[in-house]
């Protein structure tokens, strides 16, 4: 006969034995919430455009959730808002006014290849939205570089110019090309470049969710109250861009910090739970190189940005840093 079981049994089981509070679906809604401020800004500087882009990313990427779900026989899993992340994360990513089709295109993508083809949420070795702004990047690369000036800039009769980024290249490209007088040069290779209030605010072209620094780091300060990132991740990637700058020369290390995505990348891609390292050294480590690899491919490279390229190949690199940086046990031998 079984014997009756009694407060004095105990129940063996697997790790975790302590569970907190927090789920995927919580984790979820507070990066939406984080996101919050930097969506307002992209809408507020770009308009409808801006509007469509993240309503076509985010239902796509719900539809195509919830049918490769269906097809994989599997559990939905719609609720954890996993796939609204990843549609406003590539919305974001993206040049206003790009014509729907292509954000359909990128959505489908990121939920279907980047995320469900490895089995869904907590399997995909790359960030989602970011393995979709590459593969969209590379086939359609004249609107994916094509920017709406904001509606607040100083010639609304134009509507497309190139981003600061892209002026700040030939920033670089004149320095090298002369020792005798480069500050004369850059002034005049970058004449088009904003103020640094303008790319605090966010009165510049660019992605839509790239452009406000002060958008992007109140979301930043968010996630860190909530405890859903931690500093390394961000500190790192943004301190490291910042001292190459410096010793690099070319355009000043503020530009290169408040243009392009860098802040949308350290504090909202770069810090995705799956694709980066699990411990506190890692995270630095991780952070660092995500900033080293953007700087390198944003001086040598022919593409004036390099964020999205630099998480990616970190992400790949992220086993072997948890590997290198994986704890002993107590007790344990070499």
């Amino acid at each position: 006969m079984k014997p009756k079981e009694t407060a004095e049994h105990y129940i063996l089981s697997s790790s975790p034995h302590a569970h907190g509070r927090a789920s995927v679906s919580r984790i979820m809604l507070d990066v939406i919430i984080a996101l919050l401020p930097t969506t307002a800004a992209g809408i507020w500087f770009f308009g409808m455009p801006a509007v469509w882009t993240i309503a076509t990313c985010v239902s796509t990427c719900i539809v195509t959730e919830a049918l490769c779900r269906l097809a994989m026989k599997r559990e939905n899993t719609i609720g954890d808002l996993s796939a609204v992340v990843t549609g406003l994360l590539l919305a974001l990513n993206l040049p206003a006014g790009l014509p729907l089709w292509m954000a359909v295109v990128g959505s489908v993508f990121a939920i279907g290849v980047a995320k469900q083809v490895f089995g869904g949420i907590g399997m995909n070795p790359f960030n989602p939205a970011l393995a979709a702004r590459a593969f969209m990047l590379i086939s359609f690369t004249g609107p994916m570089t094509t920017w709406l000036k904001p509606f607040w800039w100083k010639t609304p009769e134009a509507m497309t110019t190139a981003t600061p980024l892209a002026v700040m290249k030939t920033w670089f490209g004149a320095e090298a090309m002369s020792s005798a007088t480069p500050h004369g040069l850059c002034n005049a290779a970058c004449k088009g470049v904003p103020g640094l209030w303008d790319m605090a605010v966010g009165n510049i072209p660019g992605c839509i969710g790239e452009v406000s620094a002060i958008a992007l780091a109140i979301g930043a300060a968010y996630l860190l109250f909530r405890k859903v990132i931690t500093w390394h991740i961000p500190v790192a990637f943004i301190a490291t861009v910042f001292v190459y700058s410096l010793i690099a020369g070319g355009a000043p290390a503020t530009m290169q910090v408040l243009t392009g995505g860098v802040l949308i990348g350290a504090c909202f891609m770069a810090t995705d739970y799956v694709t980066s390292p699990i411990t506190a050294k890692g995270k630095l480590i991780f952070g660092c190189g995500c900033g080293l690899v953007c700087m390198l491919i944003r001086q040598f490279g022919s593409y004036p940005e390099g964020c999205s390229f630099a998480i990616l190949i970190m992400n790949a690199v992220c086993p072997l840093i948890n590997r290198w940086t994986q704890p002993k046990p107590f007790g344990a031998k070499k």
